[in-house]
């Protein structure tokens, strides 16, 4: 990837970050075995569509012992909060799976954004610990 000159070398280094963890996401979702994916989701949800309503129901009890207003908004709040803790709870095993795959591209990009930033020079050294020069 070439920079372009209105943006600096950590904004690179940022957009290089962003890109290697979706490639490792798109990694990770190539290795997984097992039912498809898709298919892991929509149980998932259709699971979860059975918890929001008890969600619900938590908010507008919330609302009336503490005697707030809005009840109908708790309601989708937590009816929502409900949903999406019961998918990811569902799917945390895939979720853990496609975390680390893209945790790991990401260190291989800061490891290579390091080695860019601090060089290791392998060459023999010219002087000693003593100013003693050791070309031969």
């Amino acid at each position: 990837m070439v920079p372009c000159k209105r943006i600096g070398p950590t904004a690179v280094y940022a957009i290089k970050l962003v890109n290697a963890g979706f490639s490792g996401i798109h990694r990770g979702q190539g290795v997984l075995r097992g039912p498809a994916l898709s298919a892991l989701v929509r149980d998932s949800a259709q699971d979860s569509v059975r918890r929001a309503p008890v969600g619900a129901l938590v908010g507008v009890l919330y609302s009336y012992l503490m005697h707030r207003r809005h009840r109908l908004a708790n309601a989708i709040t937590f009816g929502g909060l409900s949903f999406c803790a019961g998918i990811a709870w569902k799917t945390r095993t895939v979720s853990i799976s496609l975390a680390w795959s893209a945790l790991k591209e990401m260190n291989r990009v800061r490891d290579e954004h390091w080695l860019e930033m601090n060089p290791i020079d392998y060459a023999w050294p010219k002087t000693g610990a003593h100013g003693l020069c050791y070309e031969l």
